[in-house]
């Protein structure tokens, strides 16, 4: 599945040398073959549309374990792609690239991912806010939710107001001797609209699914219980055991006599190092929306000294906070690579 790529030097008068191989290959996301999977219980058929060769699609393909790979597939070919599928049920497409939106528009239903072009994100019907393809799963899951709810309402209201109405206006009186007071009657018609909003008010207990399967606010909890607490970061280091002999003048203090015999007591000494975080406020011209600012911050949380970014394309400027040594220029040149303009930092 991997992509050779040849290096060689060609000079005049002389033949061509060859300098080296190397094999380049895509990766899938963290969370594709989970999602994949998911979407395969919920009864899904899952198809990969791609421009790369047959070969890389398929190897990226089987990792990510969908039904089928169609490769080699123009830009503007995704769309035929879609309308084709179209003919054999519902479609729906997820992409993220200005070359998805045409598909995007083609399909049932177009999904487009947060962190994808912003092109893809108007030509959608739905945008996913994070780069999870579990996300996608969880909105159908989530729409599934919905549907099923708005056909309980219907049914509540519609079998209530059958049996309701007619009893109200009195017409069950000489067949059945069934009356009842107006005020009865405002009160049951109150009554229906509370049960079709409570019903409706449930779906605020639908819980995400992580990768693993857990509830996700069950799996966040679990990360801010094992990550850090963010200001002072203490690191402690290996702990030093010194071993305290009867024959020492200095013993420390005890409240009873130690037995006879017994083994000498060991204290033990924990070195702790603070680390004081800093924070940088870096002014940066360029960005223009959400998904600027959600380039920006990736770019520099991923550098190895930065703890956390905290971005406005409104201000235009970047709060970085950092819990090791990184340099001005190593944070001026991760978002200068993002094709954005670095005036200050202070």
């Amino acid at each position: 599945g991997k992509t050779p790529l040849f290096f060689a030097k060609e000079e005049e008068g002389k033949a061509v040398q060859v300098l080296g191989l190397i094999a380049v290959a895509d990766t899938i996301r963290s969370d594709s073959a989970a999602a994949v999977r998911l979407l395969k219980e919920m009864g899904i058929r899952t198809v990969m549309v791609t421009g790369d060769n047959e070969r890389t699609a398929q190897a990226i393909g089987a990792q990510a374990g969908v039904d089928r790979v169609i490769a080699s597939v123009l830009p503007e070919g995704k769309a035929d792609v879609i309308k084709s599928l179209g003919t054999e049920g519902k479609t729906m497409m997820v992409g993220d690239g200005i070359n998805d939106a045409p598909a995007l528009t083609a399909a049932d239903v177009g999904v487009a991912i947060g962190a994808g072009s912003d092109i893809a994100i108007d030509a959608a019907d739905v945008v996913v806010m994070k780069s999870r393809l579990m996300d996608v799963a969880e909105a159908i899951r989530l729409s599934r939710a919905v549907i099923r709810n708005i056909h309980e309402n219907l049914f509540w209201a519609f079998i209530y107001n059958i049996i309701g109405i007619p009893l109200a206006a009195g017409a069950y009186i000489h067949a059945f001797g069934w009356s009842m007071n107006p005020m009865f009657g405002a009160a049951a018609m109150s009554l229906s609209s509370f049960f079709v909003v409570t019903n409706a008010l449930r779906l605020n207990f639908f819980r995400m699914q992580g990768e693993d399967g857990r509830p996700l606010q069950e799996k966040q909890a679990t990360d801010r219980e094992a990550a850090p607490a963010q200001g002072t970061v203490q690191d402690q280091g290996v702990a030093q055991v010194q071993a305290i002999s009867p024959k020492q003048d200095a013993a420390p203090e005890q409240t009873s006599e130690p037995d006879a015999g017994t083994a000498p007591k060991q204290t033990i000494f924990y070195h702790q190092e603070e680390k004081t975080m800093t924070t940088r406020t870096m002014k940066i011209e360029g960005m223009m929306c959400g998904h600027c600012e959600a380039r920006v911050k990736k770019a520099l949380e991923a550098l190895p000294g930065v703890e956390s970014a905290e971005v406005s394309h409104e201000k235009g400027e970047a709060l970085v906070h950092l819990s090791g040594q990184e340099s001005d220029e190593a944070l001026k040149k991760a978002v200068e690579e993002q094709d954005y303009i670095v005036k200050e930092i202070r």
